[in-house]
């Protein structure tokens, strides 16, 4: 298949600006918003935000060669120029999604939507040609420098949505135009920008929107939250989960602690066993989700489970590391929220027979909610039977610490630390050999700093 020729006047007309340099036959290479990586050849969009300015990187951009858009007037190069750079971005990548035959899979939810991503990638590309996301490129501007993958026209995008805002996923859905819409379900996380988990799940439901009777949707039947809200979708929906009318359903649940989980699958198509090395029942929903997304695409109940067999987590979101001394390290440092905490939790309960260790950071973007979401998260570590937990961050972090005394844990089993510096020195010198260690937090906190201390120290 070859690749989608982009050219200037192409690209001029898709993001409705004028030429005012070079030729409108002229293609171009990678669409890029970081001058670094601009070369001859490409198209740099000169994006605007609060503590940059693409417009200032204009001249160096041209002078490797490359062709700009920009909103301002441009000398000496290949140049579009329009009013608005980053509605150019998404006009581009919506022009480009409209020009391929490949469909789109888009997948938003509070939690476990980098891991629904990666495993329906991998369940896909058995058989069909797959490009996804970036790391976490899902955002107004990530979002569309991901869909320029589908210049390559492969068969399937697959596409996380993230957000933290209402509108931010309408306006994702209206550049991504997706085929299949996969919602995980609803959490707490980002609530301090919300009134409410209702709130979060309205937010959310924007997902919904823009479809057609062609549209498939793919649901978590045991969030209430999500299933009072998609009766409306105007195309087919098929749901996931534990509930007996779920048309992708788990039972016979097996959770096999750090070695991950085990189900009976039943579906329209027939019934198989699966499983998976990814932990705890939250990854076990993600893995039905990408089942059900599989079956749409062809994918055969088998081929699933012998793929499932085979995941790993994506990087630092729980990826279990086996370490001298049969210590086992369980790094979900890339971001927490409570409901993600309490799985994590509730994971760790069941790795029987080992010392278990918490260094559990802050979670941030609570808002007023933040002091009970901690507390209860205390609580939960506490019903975690924990050997020690070592708490990091500020005020929040100190009060998840005192709930878990307060529900049970000796006070010389808990402890609370400012900062992941002094929270890794610890760790290294509380780790035993056969212990079992989870670290978890808000990506501002950098619990990612004990990780790499303990792998320094232990691997």
């Amino acid at each position: 298949m070859t690749t989608l020729e982009l050219t200037l006047g192409w690209i001029a007309r898709a993001v409705g600006g004028r030429l005012t340099g070079g030729d409108a036959a002229t293609s171009v290479g990678d669409v890029v918003t970081d001058s670094r990586v601009a070369a001859a050849g490409d198209l740099f969009i000169a994006l605007q935000g609060p503590r940059f300015d693409g417009h200032d990187f204009v001249p160096g951009v041209l002078a490797k060669g490359a062709a700009v858009i920009s909103a301002a007037a441009v000398d000496g190069g290949p140049a579009i120029r329009v009013g608005d750079t980053l509605q150019a971005l998404q006009d581009l990548a919506h022009a480009v999604r409209k020009a391929v035959a490949a469909r789109v899979v888009a997948i938003t939810g509070s939690a476990g939507k980098t891991t629904t991503k990666e495993t329906i990638a991998e369940l896909l590309s058995g058989k069909l040609r797959v490009v996804k996301n970036k790391g976490n490129l899902n955002n107004h501007i990530g979002l569309p420098l991901s869909l320029m993958q589908l210049r390559s026209q492969p068969d399937v995008a697959v596409m996380e949505l993230g957000m933290n805002h209402a509108g931010e996923i309408r306006t994702l859905v209206a550049i991504a135009e997706p085929d299949v819409r996969v919602w995980t379900n609803v959490g707490d996380a980002h609530i301090g920008f919300f009134e409410s988990p209702d709130a979060i799940a309205d937010a959310k439901a924007e997902i919904l929107e823009r479809a057609t009777s062609r549209d498939v949707l793919v649901c978590n039947a045991d969030d209430e939250r999500i299933m009072r809200r998609v009766s409306g979708f105007a195309g087919r929906t098929v749901t996931f989960g534990e509930a007996p009318a779920a048309t992708v359903r788990a039972s016979r649940i097996e959770d096999l602690g750090l070695d991950g989980m085990r189900a009976h699958v039943t579906t329209p198509a027939g019934a198989v066993d699966i499983t998976t090395p990814l932990l705890g029942r939250g990854n076990l929903a993600n893995v039905l989700a990408a089942t059900a997304v599989a079956l749409e695409f062809g994918v055969t109940l088998e081929e699933s489970a012998a793929r499932a067999k085979h995941l790993h987590a994506a990087d630092r979101r729980g990826a279990v590391h086996r370490l001298r001394g049969n210590v086992l390290l369980v790094d979900d440092s890339y971001n927490s929220s409570p409901s993600a905490l309490k799985r994590s939790l509730e994971m760790l309960g069941h790795a029987a027979g080992r010392r278990k260790i918490a260094v559990l950071g802050e979670m941030l973007e609570l808002g007023a909610h933040s002091l009970a979401l901690h507390e209860s998260c205390g609580e939960a570590a506490a019903a975690a039977n924990l050997t020690l937990l070592l708490a990091v961050g500020g005020g929040p972090a100190r009060a998840m610490a005192a709930a878990a005394i307060a529900a049970g844990m000796p006070e010389s089993s808990v402890r609370h630390f400012e900062d992941s510096t002094a929270a890794a020195a610890a760790a290294v010198a509380e780790i035993r050999g056969g212990d079992v260690v989870l670290v978890k937090g808000s990506r501002g906190i950098r619990t990612d700093v004990v990780v790499d201390r303990i792998l320094a120290e232990r691997g």
